[in-house]
């Protein structure tokens, strides 16, 4: 262990002569912008960083700013040129990006850094103030969702993903307000349509009406996603899971439809139901998604919600169709050609929806959708 830890030091550049520069400290609002700008560049470059937070909350109630003065220049001395110093939150909390990891293992990345960190620290505080000290670590990439269960994110790494909810708190709460009034006005008028479909989902085939799935939210966050079931019971999942990961990897086959139209979707599966295939086509098995919305798990509009498993497969930048915005029943992806596009162009059409969304594009998107639904275009 101790050699792997010396190799992973020599690796990451972590040596250090006497007399070296001390770094200046950025102030919060920076410090928070360049670990965004770290963060995707990151996504860029498969290239893994660390960030540090040393929180001094706990030296005084309001905080001790000489003894802090004494971290951040013990901070600058355990640092390396392209690492960036700063406040994470101003006058309480440190914050030093590590950047340009490479590959390098993030445990020991992590004692490496944590080692030089407290040799710095001990040459400057007292045992009884570093014992007050409460320093922390996040490696990016960050596995956020497991492979078997999901798991939200960690939000010291996104500041900028929660600073955009702060500044839009208004437009926000006009979005809820037009979910629970649009899904709750939904389930009601088409109540009568709800039941016969739920007649002929029971009678036509055996298992239960509604089929249940947990799929991954916004930030992570796991949640049951609900359908009428449009296959038979004790489908193996597994041809859907080769197929979605080859689609996401960009080796899904481009088939044809009955039109010579193309598309990225398995056509003509015989695993669906006659009365499956109808409700597909038309999107009405996915009604019982209203019920999601209406508990805040959903919107009205935003991009679809993933499958843990296709998560597996997901590029870096992928998985920001998932911070950005919460899952919704129809997009922009349903209302441009829906399984005609690749993934990489759904996704870019969710973070263009995430970068311009607004109440008046929600309801832009609202209105497209029955045309969308009706033409039955890239549907199956």
């Amino acid at each position: 262990m101790l050699k792997a830890v010396a190799e992973a030091s020599r690796n990451l550049g972590f040596a250090f002569e006497p007399g070296e520069s001390r770094a200046s400290l950025l102030a919060q609002q920076d410090f928070r912008r360049m670990l965004s700008r770290e963060r995707k560049r990151s996504e860029r470059s498969g290239k893994h960083l660390l960030l540090m937070l040393v929180d001094g909350k706990m030296l005084s109630n309001n905080g001790d700013r000489p003894v802090l003065g004494k971290v951040a220049d013990a901070l600058s001395g355990a640092i390396r040129d392209t690492d960036l110093a700063g406040w994470f939150e101003t006058g309480t909390i440190l914050g030093v990006i590590f950047t340009e990891l490479g590959q390098t293992d993030a445990t020991l990345a992590v004692k490496v850094i944590e080692n030089k960190v407290m040799s710095e620290l001990q040459k400057v505080l007292k045992a009884g103030v570093l014992s007050r000290l409460f320093i922390s670590f996040f490696a990016y990439p960050d596995n956020w969702v497991g492979k078997d269960s999901a798991r939200s994110l960690d939000p010291a790494l996104y500041p900028d993903l929660f600073e955009v909810v702060r500044r839009r708190r208004v437009s926000l709460v006009v979005k809820r307000a037009m979910d629970i009034v649009g899904s709750a006005l939904a389930l009601m008028c088409l109540s009568p349509v709800f039941l016969v479909l739920a007649a002929l989902v029971k009678l036509t085939s055996k298992g239960p009406v509604f089929f249940r799935q947990q799929r991954v939210g916004q930030y992570g966050v796991p949640f049951v996603f609900l359908k009428f079931r449009s296959m038979i019971v004790s489908t193996d999942a597994k041809i859907h899971e080769k197929y979605v990961k080859d689609f996401i990897a960009g080796k899904a086959c481009l088939r044809q439809d009955e039109n010579a139209k193309a598309v990225f979707k398995i056509t003509n599966d015989p695993r669906v139901t006659w009365i499956g295939r109808f409700m597909r086509r038309t999107s009405l098995d996915e009604i019982p998604q209203f019920w999601n919305v209406l508990k805040g798990e959903m919107s009205l509009v935003g991009p679809r919600p993933p499958i843990p498993y296709e998560l597996e497969v997901y590029g870096l930048w992928h998985r920001r169709r998932l911070l950005e915005a919460k899952p919704g029943i129809t997009g922009l992806w349903q209302v441009h050609g829906r399984s005609r596009t690749t993934f990489d162009d759904m996704v870019r059409l969710d973070l263009q929806y995430s970068k311009t969304w607004s109440p008046l594009l929600d309801l832009r998107i609202l209105l497209r959708t029955p045309r969308a639904v009706l033409s039955g275009d890239g549907a199956y």
